[in-house]
C-alpha cells in the first residue's frame, strides 16, 4: 500500500476543526495550514541532504541542507496547503496544476499547468481531497511528463476509491494523509469528509 496516515494528536485536532461545519473560513484556513505542517514533516522525512561545514560563533561544525524541492499546488484547494510549504521550506519552488471536477461525470478537467524544472527535485503534490483520484492522478501524470521521478502526494482526506486509483495508476507515488475516510457518496464526495475544501477555504459556499 502506498498510503501513510499520520497518527499525531495535532493532526487529529486539526482534522476535527476542518470537519466541523461551524468552522468559519478564516479558522478553516488556519487549521488547514497548521495541519499541513504535520503532513510536510512526515512527507519530507526521507529528503536527501547535502552535507557541508558551517561556522558557529565558537567553531566550525558539520551541517546539512536539503536538496531541490518543488511543491505543486492542485488548484484551487491545494492553495490552502501552500503557505505551510513556503513557511517550512523557504527555498522551495512552486508549480501549479489547474484542474476542476466535472460535476456530472466527476472526471477531472484541465485548465492550467505550469511547473519549474522537476528532473532532479523532490516533488510534493498538494491535493487536499483524494476522492476518486482523477485530479491527483492527472497532476502526477503531468509532473512525470515534466521529468519528475520522486513524487509524494500530501492529502488532508483520502477515500479508498482514490487510494486504489492512485495505486493502479501511480504505484510509485507515496501518499501522506491526515485521515483515511470510509467511502464516497453517489456524488463522489468523501464520507464523512469535510465538504468542498475549496469552497470552505475561500468562503464560496452557497
Amino acid at each position: 500500500m502506498n498510503l501513510t496516515v499520520i497518527d499525531h494528536p495535532l493532526a487529529r485536532h486539526y482534522i476535527t476543526v476542518l470537519r466541523n461545519q461551524e468552522t468559519r473560513p478564516e479558522e478553516f484556513r488556519a487549521a488547514a495550514r497548521s495541519l499541513t505542517y504535520t503532513l510536510i514533516l512526515e512527507a519530507t522525512a526521507r529528503l536527501p541532504l547535502r552535507e557541508h561545514n558551517v561556522q558557529t560563533p565558537l567553531e566550525v561544525t558539520r551541517g546539512w541542507s536539503i536538496g531541490d524541492v518543488v511543491a505543486i499546488a492542485v488548484l484551487r484547494a491545494g492553495l490552502g496547503m501552500l503557505d505551510a510549504a513556503l513557511d517550512l521550506m523557504p527555498n522551495v519552488k512552486v508549480g501549479f496544476a489547474g484542474v476542476q471536477r466535472d460535476e456530472e461525470t466527476a472526471m477531472p478537467q484541465e485548465y492550467y499547468s505550469k511547473f519549474p524544472n522537476l528532473e532532479k527535485a523532490s516533488v510534493l503534490v498538494l491535493e487536499p481531497m483524494l476522492a476518486t483520484g482523477g485530479s491527483l492522478s492527472w497532476a502526477v501524470g503531468k509532473a512525470k511528463e515534466s521529468g519528475a521521478k520522486d513524487i509524494t502526494a500530501l492529502c488532508v482526506v483520502t477515500a479508498p476509491e482514490g487510494v486504489k486509483h492512485m495505486y493502479n495508476e501511480h504505484p510509485d507515488v507515496r501518499i501522506v494523509a491526515a485521515t483515511h475516510d470510509r467511502e464516497l457518496n453517489d456524488k463522489a464526495y468523501i464520507l464523512p469528509g469535510l465538504g468542498d475544501m475549496g469552497d470552505r477555504l475561500f468562503g464560496t459556499l452557497g
